[in-house]
């Protein structure tokens, strides 16, 4: 017997449409937490900004570390780790998550928008980090020049400049990768002497590519904490651009926006984390995010 392609094809969407609808069926209706999710602990500082502001509600926080970095993966690789992970969150009572890593808002979040949440239930969000970004950039920048510092994933898929030329087609976006960047924080060698080279290298690269560039976005979450460091080899003047501050604000506009999203979550003010590595690991580098101890749990995803 000869099967075709379109047939393994409409095997492969049938048996995803039926995965889809068991899903749906395993999501808790009653109120729930904030998600956020990110490949590893950077979204830990957005976790950060948000419960600054917004102290009130309940969070979990997933990191699937074990996986970690998402920056060199390909988009599909990405797309379906980030799906596991919101499918998980979702799972465990979650009505909105947000995506804390700029490489899964980049590859995953327009794809999980439009095609998983419509099946898995359409009532429910999922936002990232960076349109958040995007929608202040231009109050912030006095000349239109702006430089982007992030991994080479979130660099390589232009999402910055794509979601800032909706906004402000006027503005000239520059990227520059920064590989070696997010080890330095997870290693806990951000303060480290050795750090000095790789933070100057990509900073002279990027003013080398652009040297009318006046603010600077942090593309990664982990960025922030290289944060004295950057301070240190950027030119007087030049204005630095976390997004802590810019996604917590945002939620909290949403929010405001969206009275019914807010009435499906809880506000208990209380935290959960999991990891897909080893606890005891991500309880030693959650401290250099959090400069505090938290309670962790193993979770499996995939």
């Amino acid at each position: 017997m000869n099967t075709s392609i379109d047939d393994l094809v409409k095997v492969s969407a049938a048996a995803n449409e039926k995965a889809s609808v068991a899903a749906k069926e395993s999501f808790p209706v009653a109120p729930g937490p904030i998600g956020i999710f990110d490949s590893g602990y950077g979204g830990l500082t957005i976790l950060h900004g948000i419960r600054q502001l917004l102290p009130q509600y309940d969070y979990i926080y997933l990191g699937d570390n074990a996986r970690a970095p998402y920056g060199p993966r390909s988009f599909d690789v990405v797309y379906e780790f980030t799906r596991q992970a919101v499918q998980k969150l979702f799972e465990m009572g979650c009505q909105l998550v947000i995506l804390g890593c700029n490489t899964a808002s980049a590859k995953a979040l327009r794809s999980i928008q439009q095609h998983d949440l419509p099946q898995w239930d359409p009532k429910r969000r999922v936002l990232g980090v960076i349109r958040p970004t995007a929608e202040v950039i231009g109050k912030l920048t006095r000349n239109g020049h702006v430089g982007l510092l992030a991994t080479e994933g979130t660099v390589k898929s232009h999402s910055y400049d794509m979601e800032i030329a909706k906004l402000w087609p006027n503005i000239k976006v520059t990227g520059q990768a920064c590989p070696f960047w997010v080890p330095l924080v997870e290693y806990n060698e951000a303060d480290s002497p050795g750090a000095d080279y790789f933070v100057k290298k990509r900073i002279d690269q990027l003013m080398q590519l652009d040297p009318d560039i006046d603010t600077i976005i942090l593309g990664c979450t982990h960025f922030p904490l290289l944060m004295p460091k950057i301070l240190k080899y950027v030119q007087p003047g030049v204005r630095i651009v976390p997004q802590g501050e810019y996604v917590a604000g945002s939620l909290k506009d949403y929010l405001h926006r969206h009275t019914d999203m807010a009435s499906r979550l809880t506000t208990g003010a209380s935290v959960k984390y999991y990891t897909t590595e080893n606890p005891d690991k991500f309880k030693e580098s959650a401290s250099i995010f959090l400069h505090e101890r938290v309670h962790v749990e193993h979770i499996e995803l995939g």
